[in-house]
């Protein structure tokens, strides 16, 4: 297996990752570890005297994920919450609920997954990068502050207009932004859904608990998060989860309701294990969208993340899929022959596992908006019915912790 990679032309590959967010570092730092003669260049607008590791939003992971990011020494341990627990339910008025529970413990893994907020995952990814080009500056480096205003193809190159024109023998772009902020691709669709986001508290939830509730108007996830310390003496804090809140565009149940009145719909609506809301954060909302490129590859470019597709958060994969891409696409420029052998493969390899996730989140986001006479009780039958079959179930389960093997 070869050690390191040289370019037909003999000189060593020269790498450009647009974008420092959680898959652009990964890729960077792994490419760092697993290509020693590669120079691996990192450009990001964001101010280089930003403290990223104060940015609350809340970022799902599956257990495929943060094995490869334990692999990497930057995963921040204690800071994230196991999921230890799955429940998936659809609720009333069906005719069947329906329920599917998915535990860690019945398929022999520590956890599903993690949960952790952006900034506790790309800090300690940061700094790991920036140490490795601090030890090796002749071809390792991160511009923070730097905008990439354009790429343009030229043979067997790229170039990376950042104020300055450079050119590189590949640029990864996994700087993908939100549906509403994003040009179409070749793959689109507005589902007319709003996704409300904020954080509640519980009075019983159980320890790394995760909830998926099937609504009339959407899915409503709650996903567990850390416990907040409470002070010597004092009861322990409520537990607290990250809301996820899906409803129609054209006719939002959210919107027109004060906080007390958000609870009361939100006991409503989520099932007894949830536990009761006892408290609700100011709630900020996202239009939601698939928008997913055809091919991960155009010429010397690649896109992974949500630069390559955006998902609706129904499973919440898409930045499942964005390390994956990543690492599988260094193991591709690793193991390949030269970089068009190297695309050839990632193309090829991660079609089945993107296509597959793409297809799923596809349908269920599609699904919530059909007024199908016996749709519903159709959906708790077969989570029913999925929850009764055991094999099935841990398939399911595989299938969210590592993607499509």
């Amino acid at each position: 297996m070869p050690t390191s990679f040289v370019t037909p032309s003999s000189h060593p590959l020269r790498l450009a990752v647009v974008g420092a967010g959680p898959a652009g570092l990964a890729l960077a730092l792994l490419a760092a570890q697993r290509l020693p003669r590669a120079e691996v260049g990192v450009f990001d607008a964001r101010a280089a005297d930003k403290d990223v590791s104060q940015d609350p939003r809340t970022l799902a992971l599956s257990l495929g994920s943060v094995q490869l990011l334990q692999r990497l020494q930057a995963w921040p341990g204690e800071a994230a919450q196991p999921i230890r627990e799955v429940h998936v339910s659809q609720a009333p008025p069906s005719g069947l609920e329906g329920a599917v529970t998915i535990r860690a413990a019945d398929e022999g893994v520590p956890m599903l997954g993690a949960v952790l907020s952006y900034g506790t995952l790309v800090a300690p990814l940061q700094r790991a990068f920036l140490a490795r080009c601090r030890a090796e500056p002749a071809r390792l480096w991160l511009r923070l502050g730097t905008p990439v205003s354009a790429l343009k193809e030229a043979l067997n190159e790229v170039e990376v207009d950042a104020g300055i024109a450079e050119r590189f023998d590949l640029v990864v772009v996994a700087e993908g932004g939100v549906f509403a902020e994003q040009a179409r691709k070749g793959v689109s669709h507005d589902y007319r859904q709003t996704a409300w986001v904020g954080q509640v508290a519980l009075d019983s939830a159980a320890t790394g608990l995760a909830i998926e509730r099937f609504t009339s108007n959407g899915p409503l996830a709650l996903l567990p998060l850390p416990s907040l310390a409470a002070p010597d003496g004092a009861p322990a804090r409520a537990r607290r989860a990250a809301l996820v809140w899906c409803v129609p565009v054209d006719d939002d149940p959210v919107a027109p309701l004060d906080d007390t009145q958000r609870m009361a719909l939100l006991n409503a609506l989520l099932p007894p294990i949830a536990g009761r809301v006892t408290q609700l954060s100011p709630l900020k909302r996202f239009a939601l969208g698939l928008n997913a490129e055809r091919t991960l590859v155009e010429g010397r470019t690649v896109r992974i993340g949500n630069a390559a597709q955006t998902l609706h958060p129904v499973a919440g994969q898409g930045l499942n899929l964005g390390l994956r891409d990543a690492f599988a696409l260094v193991d591709a420029l690793r193991d390949a022959p030269d970089v068009d052998a190297a695309l050839r493969r990632i193309e090829w390899a991660r079609a089945p596992d993107r296509w597959s996730m793409i297809a799923a989140t596809d349908f269920l986001a599609r699904s919530f908006t059909w007024r199908w006479p016996g749709l519903s009780l159709l959906r708790g039958g077969a989570l029913a019915l999925l929850d009764a079959t055991g094999p099935a179930k841990s398939l399911l389960a595989r299938q969210m912790m590592f993607g499509w093997r």
